[in-house]
């Protein structure tokens, strides 16, 4: 009897779930394509990435079709406050500041932060960012880069408007690490192989992502029926393995 009535809850809960349609809805989709492997712009300038597939699998069950467009991180939730597009889909850290303006999706992925190097100062300690005479960069506006001012003081740190140009900064020596979610660190890592590597990640444990719309907006259940659905199927894990485990 048991099993019979967890069968049946769980009939309803997929019914209920299959009932979200959008009826093709087309989301216009603000992002800042400057962050691999979440979102960026291949040689061929599509938009490409871990968000953009996991937007369009949610699609895929909810019947909407998702359109991404390039938008500075500086300045991305007040444009989305002003109509601009319907959603923010970047890598968005859900805080309790960001939640007071704008409405998130249930978390679809936990990161922590990190701290990348060149290559010869592999051995730095989070200690000799503390103590030292060294300067670390990051992301304006970012949940990092107030990590990074509440670890090292504002007067140690230098922003950018986005990762790649702190990372080149680190690269041309003009900072000596930089701050950043520890998956797209990877995916730096990657990019400027043999130049920059990371030595301190896991600092100050998790960091959940979610879907952004504007406060009050009722598109949010609909995202969340979806997001639910491709975690359900094992899609999502799919895709956590194809963008961070390769």
């Amino acid at each position: 009897m048991k099993k019979l009535l967890l069968l049946l809850a769980s009939l309803v809960f997929s019914f209920g779930l299959a009932q979200v349609d959008l009826g093709g809805r087309v989301l216009k989709v603000g992002s800042d394509t400057t962050y691999p492997p979440f979102e960026t712009v291949s040689e061929s300038g599509e938009i490409v990435g871990f968000d953009v597939d996991v937007l369009n699998a949610i699609c895929e069950r909810i019947n909407c079709v998702a359109e991404f467009q390039t938008t500075a991180w500086d300045g991305i939730f007040a444009a989305l406050a002003a109509g601009e597009f319907d959603m923010v889909v970047s890598g968005v850290s859900i805080t309790e500041e960001r939640d007071q303006i704008v409405d998130f999706t249930d978390p679809y992925l936990v990161v922590s932060q990190a701290i990348t190097v060149r290559v010869e100062d592999e051995d730095l300690t989070l200690d000799d960012f503390k103590n030292e005479d060294l300067t670390v960069g990051s992301q304006t506006g970012t949940t990092n880069a107030s990590l990074a001012e509440e670890l090292f003081g504002r007067e140690k740190v230098r922003l950018y408007d986005t990762f790649n140009a702190a990372m080149l900064a680190l690269i041309n020596g003009d900072v000596d690490g930089v701050v950043i979610d520890n998956t797209a660190a990877d995916a730096f890592v990657q990019e400027y192989a043999g130049e920059v590597v990371v030595n301190i990640s896991g600092i100050f444990g998790d960091d959940p992502l979610g879907l952004v719309v504007p406060e009050g907006d009722e598109l949010v259940d609909a995202l969340n029926a979806g997001l639910e659905m491709i975690k359900a199927d094992g899609t999502l894990d799919a895709l956590v393995a194809k963008w961070f485990s390769e």
